[in-house]
Parts: C-alpha cells; sequence; structure tokens
C-alpha cells in the first residue's frame, strides 16, 4: 500500500501534474512527472487513473493494486515535492506484474532524464 502522505488526492494535483508535466509512455501505461521549483517541497506524491477503457471492476482494481505496489518501491526515486500521475492504458488489464514495472520502470527513466535542448534557430535539430 502506498502511505497516505505518497498520494495524490487533489484534482487540482492531478491537473497540474498533467498540464505541467513531462509525459511518458509506453504500451500499458502514460506517466505525467511534475517537479516543481523547490526539490525540497515536501515528498513525492503519486496519482492513478485507471478508467473504464481498462475493463470491469475488479479488473480495474487488480491494475491499481499492481500499479500502487510498484510505485511504492520508487518513491525514493522521485524528487522532493514531484507529483506523478500514472494513467493506464486498456491494455494494462492484460499485462504481468512485471510487464507493469517494466513499463512503470521505461516511463520514469524517461520523465527523470534532463530535457534535451533544441537550438536557437528552431530547425529541431537536438543538441547533444
Amino acid at each position: 500500500m502506498l502511505p497516505a502522505d505518497h498520494r495524490l488526492t487533489r484534482p487540482e494535483q492531478f491537473r497540474r501534474a498533467v498540464k505541467a508535466g513531462r509525459r511518458s509512455g509506453a504500451r500499458t501505461l502514460v506517466t505525467h512527472l511534475a517537479v516543481g521549483d523547490d526539490a525540497a517541497a515536501g515528498r513525492a506524491r503519486i496519482g492513478f487513473v485507471v478508467s473504464k477503457a481498462v475493463g470491469p471492476a475488479v479488473v480495474r482494481n487488480k491494475v491499481k493494486r499492481r500499479l500502487r505496489h510498484a510505485a511504492r518501491a520508487r518513491t525514493a526515486l522521485l524528487p522532493g515535492g514531484a507529483l506523478l500521475v500514472v494513467r493506464a492504458q486498456p491494455a494494462a488489464a492484460a499485462a504481468s506484474y512485471e510487464e507493469l514495472v517494466a513499463d512503470l520502470d521505461r516511463c520514469l527513466d524517461r520523465s527523470l532524464r534532463t530535457p534535451e535542448r533544441r537550438d536557437a534557430a528552431g530547425s529541431g535539430q537536438v543538441e547533444r
């Protein structure tokens, strides 16, 4: 179970993470990670969105439990004050726990990397 002080509960927190956060997707899930300017602003918070498109209530709850368990082990990777929203895709219903964990790790790795800078001319070429 994810501790209460690590849970996203307010709709405005979900909105902020989705609008201002870095989006990263995989086959079974999509993550939105918003990191605040003040890294010591508190604990990282995680929220989950598992819609009816994933399946009936039993399947949605199973997916949500698996994602919560996987995210609990990864809260230490997130910077303080970060907001993470994990949205399950319909493919999550048939995925194993290992597949969900691999997709979550891949998405978090992409989101936590420093953003690549574009050149000043706006030609779309990425500087390395």
